[in-house]
């Protein structure tokens, strides 16, 4: 029998889905980050890279304003700074003290990357729709650093729940 999964959040129903810190600037160079969960690949060459992002988020306002972000892959090891960065908003604040993530120059790009991360995409926005509750944003991977390959991703499941990725031989 199936149950009625009408007010089920969509991110209850797919998970887990590998969580990213969202780097970016405002018009004054004030730098803000974010967790985000609704992140995919979108393209291999060249390389682009989506994000779903609520309007209502500082995030967003840097992203119109400026057009320009970093995606920075959080690590199992990152989930207490993951969970800083959700916290609170940027507007007022600075989370990436708070959090203690160390900033690291961008090449192309005006925001920072996060040297915690073992991989930072510098990203240009080439498209940004509403669907829904979320605007998609599209971008433009213009640089990368891989600063590591080996390192346990942090999965989200939803809310304040998050999972492992573990390797099996099937």
């Amino acid at each position: 029998m199936l149950n009625n999964v009408k007010n089920m959040r969509i991110s209850q129903q797919i998970f887990p889905r590998p969580v990213v810190l969202v780097a970016t600037v405002d018009g004054d160079g004030k730098d803000n980050v974010m967790p985000a969960s609704f992140v995919m690949p979108v393209s291999f060459s060249p390389k682009y890279v989506a994000v779903s992002i609520a309007p209502e988020r500082q995030t967003f306002s840097n992203l119109r304003k400026v057009g320009e972000f970093t995606v920075n892959v959080a690590t199992l090891e990152m989930l207490e700074q993951v969970k800083v960065c959700g916290s609170c908003s940027g507007r007022d604040l600075d989370k990436f003290s708070m959090a203690r993530l160390t900033k690291v120059p961008s090449k192309k790009v005006r925001p920072p990357g996060i040297a915690e991360s073992p991989i930072t995409l510098e990203c240009l926005v080439e498209y940004m729709g509403r669907f829904g509750d979320h605007y998609l944003v599209v971008g433009r991977v213009v640089e990368e650093y891989v600063r590591r390959m080996e390192f346990s991703p942090l999965l989200h499941y939803a809310g304040d729940r998050y999972m492992e990725a573990r390797p099996f031989e099937p």
